[in-house]
C-alpha cells in the first residue's frame, strides 16, 4: 500500500495523500484519494492504467460523459470523482443519447492499437479491415483452448459461418467494450460517466449486447439511439457470447449454461 500511496502522491505533486476504500470490483479495487489541501480523487490499478487513461480520454473527446483523467502511469490511474451511482435505472433516455454520441466517433479499422485484459483473459485487439475476421479470431476462436471441448466445437462451427450473420464492414464505432450497468454512472435521469472501459473500434451493437446481458434496454433508450439494422436480435446472441465466454473463463462452470444458451439462440 505504501508504494501505491507514494506513487499517487508523486503523480499529484504532493508530499502525501490519504487513501480509503471506495469500491471493489471483480478484477481491481478502487481507492478514494484525499490530499492535504482538501482535494479528492479516485485511484485504481488494473491491467494497464495508462491504457485505460487513453481510453477515457477518447470517450471524453467523442463528447460522451467520462471522468477526467488527472494522471496515469503503468501502476495507477487517477481520475476525478463523478456524481451519481452505478446503474442507469431512470436514465435510459439519456443513455441512448450518450451512447449514440460515443458511437458516432469512428476509426478506420476494427480493433485498437493495444491489447488489454480482463484478469487472466487477454483481449486481443489486432487491427483488421474485416469485422467478421476480427470477431471470429479475437472474440470467439481465441477462447477455444480455455473452454470445455464440447463448447469449443460449437464455437468453431459458428465461427465458420459467421459471415452469414455479421456485417463485414459496418462503421468502426468507438466502443466502451465492457458496458454493463455497473460501468454506467447516473444521477437524476442523466448519465454522468462511462467508467472502466475496455475500448476498441467495432460494430456498435457490441455495447448494446453487453447492456442487455444482465438487464434490458427499454423504449426510452431505443428512442434516442439510431435505428438498428434488421437482424439485430440474432446478432445480439453472437455478440453476447464474448462476455459470456469471459465469465466462463474467469468464474467457472456456473456460466456454462449462459454460453450454451447463446449458442442455441444462434442455431449452434
Amino acid at each position: 500500500m505504501n508504494d501505491f500511496q507514494d506513487t499517487i502522491a508523486q503523480l499529484l505533486g504532493v508530499e502525501r495523500v490519504t487513501l480509503s476504500h471506495f469500491a471493489s470490483g471483480d478484477l481491481s479495487s478502487v481507492m478514494r484519494v484525499d490530499t492535504h489541501d482538501n482535494r479528492h480523487f479516485i485511484a485504481k490499478g488494473g491491467p494497464a492504467p495508462a491504457l485505460e487513461a487513453e481510453m477515457l480520454r477518447l470517450i471524453a473527446a467523442a463528447g460522451a460523459p467520462a471522468p477526467k483523467v488527472v494522471a496515469a502511469n503503468e501502476k495507477v490511474l487517477i481520475i476525478t470523482q463523478v456524481d451519481g451511482h452505478s446503474g442507469f435505472s431512470g436514465a435510459q433516455a439519456d443513455l441512448g443519447r450518450a451512447l449514440a454520441t460515443l458511437h458516432a466517433a469512428t476509426g478506420t479499422r476494427f480493433g485498437f492499437g493495444d491489447d488489454y485484459a480482463f484478469g487472466k483473459v487477454a483481449i486481443i485487439n489486432n487491427e483488421t479491415d474485416s469485422w467478421v475476421a476480427f470477431w471470429r479470431d479475437h472474440r470467439l476462436l481465441n477462447n477455444i483452448g480455455d473452454i470445455p471441448p464440447a463448447i469449443g466445437r460449437r464455437i468453431e462451427k459458428l465461427a465458420g459461418n459467421l459471415a452469414e450473420f455479421l456485417p463485414d464492414n459496418p462503421p468502426a464505432a468507438l466502443l466502451h467494450g465492457d458496458l454493463w450497468s455497473g460501468n454506467v454512472m447516473s444521477s437524476s435521469g442523466r448519465v454522468t460517466a462511462f467508467i472502466d472501459p475496455a475500448s476498441y473500434y467495432g460494430h456498435c451493437e457490441v455495447d448494446l449486447a453487453m447492456l442487455n446481458l444482465f438487464g434490458s434496454l427499454d423504449d426510452a433508450f431505443y428512442g434516442n439511439y439510431p435505428a438498428l439494422e434488421p437482424g439485430y436480435r440474432e446478432r445480439q446472441a453472437i455478440y453476447s457470447l464474448w462476455p459470456a465466454l469471459v465469465h466462463l473463463r474467469l468464474f467457472g462452470s456456473g456460466y456454462r449454461s449462459m454460453v450454451e444458451g447463446f449458442l442455441s439462440r444462434c442455431g449452434y
